[in-house]
């Protein structure tokens, strides 16, 4: 096994104020628990956020099983820093299952309840008899609940001592185990439209729309012809099917780094739309894009990557919309007050205003 204190790990965006560590506690707990207890199959990494358990694991030839773009790309840019085989390294999007059948899973806990369910519920037949499922996170980050899923879907589990605010929970599989199916995905209407939205687990508003979207969709442009429209960090697809639905002959074209989100945004266009063609792609963005320039740009940009706060994605975003769009093209974006996006927004545009306001969210054109 690598020695994981030798490794060079960086984050992806990378953080230049460094400030923002690519690898905790819970990583390191992970590892030594794998160590521990090493099988003589590849091991399965779930929701590795920069790369850290694959670069420390690299000599048993791991699988890693992720919903992020932009953790892939952490992942190939440290396999590649510290000299690695990316070959050795099997990546599966979420919207694909791993081979399996797995001895050994480590497991990064995720934010979302539903997203760590749902893909508990589909390692059960991935798993062999007596496989261990180590689930891992920072004890200020760990749901309460995390230690029930894990009961409900992989079998019984014992909880770690906490060692550098870390813990670990190690479950062991019970092939005998009647585990329920998880309950339906949440269905909510587009208001203002005869459509509803589907919600996929770990799809950014997956109850209700959020009160920003809700803002911008009032502000979003009609009556564009066959203009281009880019929903940028689209989702369940909420902006960028509002916009198809006022512009009958607009293109639109829907990016996230999530694959969940875009197979949710697709779903619900196809349902919305049936045969209309729309372009649909997983990226870091708009980043390097060389698609066909936009008239205008949808965006209600995160403030988080997993459980860091911060305006570094909406920065990134900002800035590469100014090069997809056309000259005469405009940025739409809702972001809450306290932000101050429109300080942001006028470095890389010539013209911000504001179109819109309600008393948490703003919303701002920017025009090159």
């Amino acid at each position: 096994m690598t020695t994981f204190d030798s490794l060079t790990l960086n984050r992806y965006p990378e953080d230049r104020s460094g400030t923002l560590v690519a690898a905790d506690a819970a990583d390191r707990y992970l590892l030594q628990q794998s160590a521990q207890t090493p099988t003589d199959t590849a091991p399965l990494i779930i929701n590795d956020s920069f790369g850290a358990l694959a670069c420390g694991l690299h000599a048993r030839s791991p699988h890693s099983w992720s919903d992020s773009w932009l953790a892939w790309q952490a992942l190939q840019n440290n396999l590649h820093a510290n000299q690695l085989d990316p070959a050795a390294v099997q990546f599966f999007p979420s919207q694909r299952l791993p081979d399996g059948p797995y001895q050994q899973v480590l497991l990064r806990i995720p934010k979302s309840l539903a997203l760590l369910e749902q893909q508990l519920f589909q390692l059960r037949p991935l798993l062999a008899p007596g496989a261990q499922v180590i689930a891992g996170a920072m004890l200020k980050h760990l749901p309460p609940s995390a230690g029930d899923l894990l009961a409900r879907y992989i079998g019984p589990y014992q909880a770690s001592l906490a060692w550098k605010k870390a813990r670990l929970l190690t479950a062991t599989f019970d092939p005998a185990l009647q585990a329920h199916t998880p309950a339906a995905n949440p269905r909510y209407a587009l208001e203002g439209t005869s459509l509803a939205l589907d919600n996929f687990p770990g799809v950014f508003s997956r109850e209700r729309l959020d009160i920003g979207t809700r803002v911008l969709l009032g502000q979003l442009p009609r009556d564009i012809g066959n203009g281009h429209i880019i929903d940028l960090g689209c989702g369940n697809g909420a902006l960028g099917i509002m916009a198809a639905w006022q512009n009958p002959d607009a293109q639109v074209t829907f990016i996230d780094e999530s694959w969940a989100a875009v197979a949710c945004a697709e779903h619900n266009f196809r349902q919305a739309f049936a045969q209309r063609p729309a372009s649909f792609h997983v990226r870091d963005g708009v980043q390097h894009w060389d698609g066909p320039a936009a008239d205008w740009i949808l965006c209600n940009p995160p403030f988080h990557q997993q459980q860091v706060v911060g305006d570094l994605i909406a920065r990134r975003l900002f800035a590469s919309s100014r090069r997809a769009l056309h000259a005469d093209g405009c940025l739409l974006v809702v972001g809450n007050r306290h932000l101050g996006y429109h300080r942001t927004l006028k470095r890389n545009f010539s013209r911000v205003e504001q179109i819109a306001s309600h008393p948490k969210f703003v919303v701002l054109a920017a025009r090159p």
